[in-house]
């Protein structure tokens, strides 16, 4: 009797913590950013979990092609996906002949990197960090120079397919992975 006491004081325990983290918090867990529609790209290193399958538990890192390469599936053409679509690819495929209702969970270790050129003291790639915003990309590249403006931001996003594809921008705007951000220089 104690011990079904015990698990239901637990069980409720972990779903008033869940609850007080909000939607938001929850689902941070699961991509690492806080938003579901994250798009893989090359670049991004995943660990790939399947319980109970040490073999198939692996951390991988998806190529300049956008491919990752997979024990028993082989090489999986990921680029542009979601992790939730990943996950069901993957476990789709596992229960096509290799495992009976496979509990597969990916997680994103380490984003591809933003780029950052223009007048900054460190123009080049810095890693990816959840939250970050234009105003903390500049301080990762050691600051504006002397010349820099105080109001000509840009940021092209990957993948963007517009001809112009650089948007004006805030010290405020977010920065995602593999980003592209020019600091103008200011004539006077």
């Amino acid at each position: 009797m104690l011990h079904r006491f015990c698990v239901l004081f637990c069980l409720f325990f972990a779903c008033q913590l869940s609850y007080a983290a909000g939607p938001d918090q929850a689902s941070a867990g699961a991509v690492g950013v806080g938003f579901s529609d994250y798009r893989l790209g090359a670049g991004d290193q995943l660990g790939i979990q399947v319980f109970g399958e040490d073999d198939l538990s692996v951390q991988v890192r998806l190529s300049d092609a956008g491919t990752i390469s997979y024990p028993f599936l082989g090489e999986l053409r990921v680029q542009g996906m979601t992790i939730g679509a990943l996950s069901e690819m993957i476990t789709s495929q596992l229960s096509d002949g290799y495992l009976v209702n496979p509990s597969v969970n990916i997680t994103v270790l380490e984003y591809r990197e933003f780029y950052i050129d223009g007048a900054v003291k460190s123009p080049g790639a810095y890693p990816y960090q959840p939250g970050l915003t234009l105003q903390r990309a500049v301080s990762l590249a050691g600051g504006f120079t002397e010349r820099a403006s105080s109001s000509k931001f840009y940021i092209s996003h990957e993948g963007s397919t517009s001809n112009n594809s650089s948007q004006k921008a805030s010290l405020s705007t977010p920065v995602t992975p593999g980003d592209v951000i020019n600091i103008e220089e200011s004539f006077f």
